[in-house]
Protein backbone atom coordinates (compact mmCIF):
# COMPACT_ATOMS: atom_id res chain seq x y z
CA UNK A 1 0.00 0.00 0.00
CA UNK A 2 1.59 3.43 -1.10
CA UNK A 3 2.17 5.58 2.25
CA UNK A 4 4.56 8.16 0.01
CA UNK A 5 4.14 10.45 -2.59
CA UNK A 6 6.16 12.86 -5.04
CA UNK A 7 4.20 16.01 -6.44
CA UNK A 8 6.80 17.23 -9.58
CA UNK A 9 6.65 21.02 -8.89
CA UNK A 10 10.08 22.07 -10.56
CA UNK A 11 8.61 23.40 -13.59
CA UNK A 12 9.66 26.81 -15.36
CA UNK A 13 5.86 27.19 -16.45
CA UNK A 14 6.72 29.04 -19.27
CA UNK A 15 3.14 29.31 -20.74
CA UNK A 16 1.90 30.65 -17.56
CA UNK A 17 4.26 33.50 -17.72
CA UNK A 18 3.92 36.48 -16.67
CA UNK A 19 2.64 35.00 -12.96
CA UNK A 20 5.70 32.79 -12.72
CA UNK A 21 8.05 35.43 -13.28
CA UNK A 22 7.50 35.95 -9.32
CA UNK A 23 5.70 32.95 -8.44
CA UNK A 24 6.48 29.21 -8.66
CA UNK A 25 3.33 27.73 -10.73
CA UNK A 26 2.12 25.37 -8.24
CA UNK A 27 2.46 28.36 -5.64
CA UNK A 28 -0.42 30.14 -7.75
CA UNK A 29 -3.91 30.19 -6.31
CA UNK A 30 -7.24 28.88 -7.55
CA UNK A 31 -10.60 28.56 -4.97
CA UNK A 32 -8.21 30.16 -2.16
CA UNK A 33 -5.38 27.97 -1.65
CA UNK A 34 -2.38 27.46 -3.75
CA UNK A 35 -2.38 24.39 -6.43
CA UNK A 36 0.10 22.37 -4.37
CA UNK A 37 -2.15 22.72 -1.23
CA UNK A 38 -4.90 21.13 -3.26
CA UNK A 39 -2.52 17.69 -3.76
CA UNK A 40 -1.40 17.65 -0.49
CA UNK A 41 -4.58 18.11 1.53
CA UNK A 42 -6.24 15.23 -1.03
CA UNK A 43 -2.64 13.08 -0.52
CA UNK A 44 -3.71 13.28 3.88
CA UNK A 45 -7.00 12.39 3.31
CA UNK A 46 -5.84 9.53 1.02
CA UNK A 47 -3.34 8.57 4.39
CA UNK A 48 -0.05 9.42 2.85
CA UNK A 49 2.28 10.38 5.66
CA UNK A 50 5.47 11.33 3.61
CA UNK A 51 5.30 13.87 0.72
CA UNK A 52 8.87 14.73 -1.67
CA UNK A 53 8.49 17.88 -3.66
CA UNK A 54 11.03 18.76 -6.49
CA UNK A 55 11.93 21.79 -6.93
CA UNK A 56 14.28 24.25 -9.25
CA UNK A 57 12.46 27.60 -10.06
CA UNK A 58 11.96 30.22 -7.15
CA UNK A 59 12.70 26.87 -5.32
CA UNK A 60 13.20 28.96 -1.72
CA UNK A 61 9.34 29.94 -1.31
CA UNK A 62 8.31 26.44 -0.97
CA UNK A 63 9.40 25.65 2.14
CA UNK A 64 9.10 29.33 3.22
CA UNK A 65 5.16 28.86 1.73
CA UNK A 66 4.81 24.89 3.38
CA UNK A 67 6.92 24.27 5.79
CA UNK A 68 7.21 20.77 7.26
CA UNK A 69 3.82 19.72 6.19
CA UNK A 70 3.02 19.32 9.70
CA UNK A 71 -0.20 21.64 9.18
CA UNK A 72 -1.98 18.19 7.09
CA UNK A 73 0.12 16.19 9.01
CA UNK A 74 2.90 15.22 6.71
CA UNK A 75 6.27 14.63 6.49
CA UNK A 76 7.43 17.51 3.70
CA UNK A 77 11.35 17.07 1.99
CA UNK A 78 12.27 19.27 -0.80
CA UNK A 79 14.19 17.61 -3.24
CA UNK A 80 16.11 20.26 -5.18
CA UNK A 81 17.49 20.11 -8.35
CA UNK A 82 19.67 23.07 -9.02
CA UNK A 83 18.89 26.25 -11.19
CA UNK A 84 17.71 23.27 -14.35
CA UNK A 85 15.19 21.15 -13.60
CA UNK A 86 16.00 17.04 -14.04
CA UNK A 87 12.76 16.85 -16.02
CA UNK A 88 10.20 13.90 -14.77
CA UNK A 89 12.21 11.39 -14.65
CA UNK A 90 15.28 12.73 -13.33
CA UNK A 91 13.28 14.27 -10.81
CA UNK A 92 11.92 10.73 -9.54
CA UNK A 93 15.04 9.12 -9.87
CA UNK A 94 16.74 11.69 -7.26
CA UNK A 95 13.87 11.29 -5.45
CA UNK A 96 13.62 7.52 -4.92
CA UNK A 97 16.15 7.58 -1.95
CA UNK A 98 13.21 9.31 0.11
CA UNK A 99 10.30 7.25 -1.36
CA UNK A 100 11.83 4.28 -0.86
CA UNK A 101 11.14 0.47 -1.43
CA UNK A 102 7.15 0.23 -1.69
CA UNK A 103 5.06 1.75 -4.72
CA UNK A 104 4.67 5.28 -4.54
CA UNK A 105 2.28 8.19 -6.17
CA UNK A 106 3.44 10.70 -8.28
CA UNK A 107 1.40 13.75 -9.34
CA UNK A 108 2.38 17.10 -11.11
CA UNK A 109 1.46 19.85 -9.18
CA UNK A 110 -0.04 21.91 -12.02
CA UNK A 111 -3.09 19.95 -12.24
CA UNK A 112 -6.23 19.53 -10.47
CA UNK A 113 -8.41 16.88 -10.21
CA UNK A 114 -10.85 15.30 -8.35
CA UNK A 115 -9.91 11.98 -8.60
CA UNK A 116 -9.76 10.39 -5.21
CA UNK A 117 -5.80 9.33 -4.01
CA UNK A 118 -6.97 6.49 -1.85
CA UNK A 119 -8.06 4.71 -5.00
CA UNK A 120 -3.97 4.52 -5.26
CA UNK A 121 -3.17 3.32 -1.90
CA UNK A 122 -5.19 0.35 -2.59
CA UNK A 123 -2.50 -2.77 -2.61
CA UNK A 124 -5.15 -4.62 -5.35
CA UNK A 125 -4.68 -0.98 -7.68
CA UNK A 126 -0.80 -1.94 -8.98
CA UNK A 127 -0.82 -5.55 -10.61
CA UNK A 128 2.20 -7.78 -9.10
CA UNK A 129 3.81 -7.47 -12.72
CA UNK A 130 3.24 -3.84 -13.46
CA UNK A 131 6.17 -1.20 -12.78
CA UNK A 132 3.67 1.33 -13.33
CA UNK A 133 -0.41 2.49 -13.36
CA UNK A 134 -1.23 5.23 -14.66
CA UNK A 135 -4.76 7.71 -14.70
CA UNK A 136 -6.23 8.25 -17.52
CA UNK A 137 -8.62 10.64 -19.25
CA UNK A 138 -10.95 11.48 -21.94
CA UNK A 139 -9.11 13.33 -24.76
CA UNK A 140 -9.35 17.24 -24.20
CA UNK A 141 -9.72 19.27 -26.75
CA UNK A 142 -6.35 20.62 -26.48
CA UNK A 143 -4.72 17.63 -26.62
CA UNK A 144 -7.36 15.58 -29.03
CA UNK A 145 -4.65 12.40 -29.84
CA UNK A 146 -4.06 11.50 -26.60
CA UNK A 147 -1.01 9.57 -25.29
CA UNK A 148 -1.25 5.96 -25.07
CA UNK A 149 -3.99 3.40 -25.63
CA UNK A 150 -5.76 1.53 -22.93
CA UNK A 151 -6.79 -2.26 -23.59
CA UNK A 152 -8.06 -4.14 -21.04
CA UNK A 153 -5.96 -2.69 -17.82
CA UNK A 154 -3.10 -2.58 -20.12
CA UNK A 155 -1.08 0.41 -21.96
CA UNK A 156 0.10 0.15 -25.12
CA UNK A 157 1.13 2.36 -28.10
CA UNK A 158 0.02 0.45 -30.86
CA UNK A 159 -3.85 1.39 -31.10
CA UNK A 160 -5.26 -1.19 -29.50
CA UNK A 161 -8.21 -0.50 -27.31
CA UNK A 162 -8.95 3.23 -26.47
CA UNK A 163 -6.69 6.47 -26.95
CA UNK A 164 -6.86 8.47 -23.88
CA UNK A 165 -4.47 11.21 -22.09
CA UNK A 166 -2.20 10.31 -19.56
CA UNK A 167 -3.38 12.69 -16.44
CA UNK A 168 -0.26 13.24 -14.45
CA UNK A 169 -1.18 11.33 -11.94
CA UNK A 170 0.37 7.45 -11.06
CA UNK A 171 1.36 4.71 -8.85
CA UNK A 172 4.93 3.76 -9.13
CA UNK A 173 7.36 0.84 -8.68
CA UNK A 174 11.50 2.08 -8.58
CA UNK A 175 11.84 -0.60 -11.23
CA UNK A 176 10.30 1.49 -13.47
CA UNK A 177 13.65 3.69 -13.55
CA UNK A 178 15.94 2.48 -10.87
CA UNK A 179 18.59 1.45 -13.56
CA UNK A 180 18.51 4.36 -14.62
CA UNK A 181 22.06 6.87 -14.04
CA UNK A 182 20.89 10.10 -12.43
CA UNK A 183 20.59 12.95 -14.89
CA UNK A 184 18.23 14.81 -16.50
CA UNK A 185 15.94 12.33 -18.47
CA UNK A 186 12.48 12.11 -19.12
CA UNK A 187 9.19 9.24 -18.02
CA UNK A 188 8.10 9.00 -21.50
CA UNK A 189 10.95 6.36 -23.02
CA UNK A 190 10.36 4.67 -19.28
CA UNK A 191 6.91 4.16 -20.10
CA UNK A 192 7.14 3.10 -23.78
CA UNK A 193 9.82 0.58 -22.10
CA UNK A 194 7.38 -0.69 -19.62
CA UNK A 195 4.56 -0.84 -22.55
CA UNK A 196 6.75 -2.78 -24.95
CA UNK A 197 6.99 -5.42 -21.42
CA UNK A 198 3.07 -5.17 -20.74
CA UNK A 199 4.17 -3.82 -17.71
CA UNK A 200 2.44 -0.49 -17.27
CA UNK A 201 -1.33 -0.47 -16.54
CA UNK A 202 -4.06 1.99 -16.49
CA UNK A 203 -7.48 3.32 -15.36
CA UNK A 204 -10.30 5.04 -17.41
CA UNK A 205 -11.06 8.53 -15.24
CA UNK A 206 -14.67 10.29 -16.33
CA UNK A 207 -14.18 12.70 -13.29
CA UNK A 208 -13.49 16.51 -13.22
CA UNK A 209 -10.03 17.18 -14.36
CA UNK A 210 -7.86 20.45 -15.59
CA UNK A 211 -4.48 20.64 -16.71
CA UNK A 212 -3.49 23.79 -15.57
CA UNK A 213 -1.05 25.15 -18.54
CA UNK A 214 -1.85 28.96 -18.87
CA UNK A 215 -3.46 31.80 -17.28
CA UNK A 216 -6.46 31.38 -18.94
CA UNK A 217 -6.84 27.73 -17.57
CA UNK A 218 -6.11 29.09 -14.70
CA UNK A 219 -8.90 31.03 -14.68
CA UNK A 220 -11.38 28.59 -16.02
CA UNK A 221 -10.77 26.41 -13.17
CA UNK A 222 -11.12 29.23 -10.62
CA UNK A 223 -14.86 29.97 -12.39
CA UNK A 224 -15.42 26.93 -10.74
CA UNK A 225 -14.68 27.24 -7.69
CA UNK A 226 -16.53 30.95 -7.34
CA UNK A 227 -19.85 28.99 -8.62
Amino acid sequence: MACRALIFAAGRGERMRPLTDTTPKPLLEVGGKTLIEHHLEKLALAGISDVVINTSHLAEQFPAALGDGSRWNLRIRYSYEGPTPLETGGGMRRALHWLGDEPFIAVSADIWSDYDYARLTDPHTLAPDAWAHLVMVPNPDFHPRGDFCLDGDRLNQDDAGERLTFANIGLYRAALLSDQPEGAFKLLPMYQRAMRARKLTGERYDGRWWNLGTPAQLADLGSVFSV
